[in-house]
């Protein structure tokens, strides 16, 4: 039979803080990964126009229109055609007032900006804006 043997010092009681830092690199990673995307470049991969005077946007909600070089729309990171990019966008202003903001390659073509714009004005908005890069 097994005596209680007193003379035993007690374990003392730790705190172990390996599974928390596990869990803090986890949740840093995580941050540092997602605060990377928050730029407004949806999907297709641009290289913006440079502008001497650019000026700042309020702050206001904006719907991202990207045009590649290859001619392809997209409106918050979603293909569409010109005539579907006027209807989607004119479900965006009955939601409520919406800015576009335009982000297209420097090497698309002046006609295709033009039609991109007249397929935004025609769904009704007329607060269009096109991003650019400071020189």
């Amino acid at each position: 039979m097994l005596a209680w043997n007193e003379d035993e010092t007690p374990k003392k009681a730790r705190i172990e803080i390996i599974p928390m830092i596990d869990v803090m690199m986890f949740l840093l990673v995580f941050f540092v990964l997602i605060s990377l995307n928050v730029i407004p470049a949806l999907g297709i991969k641009t290289t913006l126009p440079g502008s001497a005077q650019p000026d700042k946007l309020q702050v206001r909600k904006h719907a991202v229109v990207t045009i590649s070089p290859a001619g392809q729309v997209q409106l918050d990171g979603t293909d569409y055609s010109l005539a579907g990019l006027s209807s989607a966008l004119k479900q965006l202003k009955e939601s409520g007032d919406v800015d576009v903001v335009i982000n297209s390659d420097k090497d698309v073509s002046v006609q295709q900006l033009v039609d991109v714009m007249d397929s935004i004005k025609s769904s009704g908005i007329t607060a269009i804006a096109i991003s650019s890069k400071k020189k």
